[in-house]
């Protein structure tokens, strides 16, 4: 599959949303109660949400083949461990039904790896990503390198959690 991967602008939250509407929903159909889904595609994926994110310092990329939006990424500096290490939070990374298994996700990740280690400013630094714990990404993820953290129980609001392993990934 010939694929671009190129940052996302402030036009682009309209083809995000749209990539949301299919893959956030099938990949937690069976996972999130319908109610839940609502709630976190409005919190994530609205067009004012998704512009806010930006606002708030998350970058975005979107996988292309020709006029074809395949997945995206989102990463975001976070904090700065006690022993130097700048932690970056991998915010979404998500590929379209179509594109899965074809080698997108891992374009995706290295995209996102490139973006930390052109702008970090500490010599250490690692992506961090919350995983569903009921995800069946979480031994995609395994394969990529990344390992489990830790877990937790994570408040969004509206009396709903986030069930999430936090898995990290040295840069």
């Amino acid at each position: 599959m010939d694929t671009e991967i190129k940052r996302a602008g402030n036009t682009d939250f309209k083809i995000i949303h749209e990539m949301a509407e299919v893959v956030f929903r099938e990949t937690y159909k069976t996972i999130l109660s319908a109610e839940q889904m609502e709630y976190m595609m409005e919190w994530m994926y609205s067009l004012p949400n998704l512009a806010k994110q930006v606002a708030q310092g998350h970058t975005y990329y979107i996988a292309w083949n020709g006029d074809d939006a395949l997945g995206y990424v989102s990463v975001r500096k976070d904090s700065m461990d006690p022993d130097g290490t700048e932690v970056w939070h991998l915010e979404k990374i998500y590929v379209m039904p179509s594109a899965q298994g074809t080698g997108l996700g891992y374009k995706l990740l290295e995209t996102a790896k490139q973006h930390v280690r052109d702008n970090k400013s500490t010599a250490k630094a690692r992506i961090e990503l919350n995983v569903n714990r009921n995800n069946p990404a979480v031994g995609f993820y395994k394969k990529l390198g990344l390992t489990i953290l830790r877990q937790g129980d994570f408040p969004i609001g509206n009396g709903y959690y986030m069930n999430d392993y936090i898995m990290g990934l040295t840069v």
